[in-house]
């Protein structure tokens, strides 16, 4: 998360949060025949988009996650 101001118009500074776009995602994943829950970015959801849920699942897993 950031911190930063909005400048109005009249170049009036307010103080504002850049906070991250979380998501709560369900995926299916047969080989667990299962759903997994998991809260990720929009950035994340594409990741695994690319990657595939197996390569994040395994990852997750070997960095000791629980699902």
């Amino acid at each position: 998360m950031g911190f930063g101001h909005t400048i109005s118009h009249s170049h009036v500074r307010t103080k504002r949060q850049f906070r991250l776009n979380i998501q709560e995602k369900r995926y299916w994943v047969p080989s667990l025949r299962r759903d997994v829950s998991l809260n990720v970015s929009t950035k994340g959801i594409k990741m695994i988009d690319a990657r595939g849920i197996y390569s994040v699942i395994a990852d997750l897993l070997a960095r000791g996650e629980r699902m």
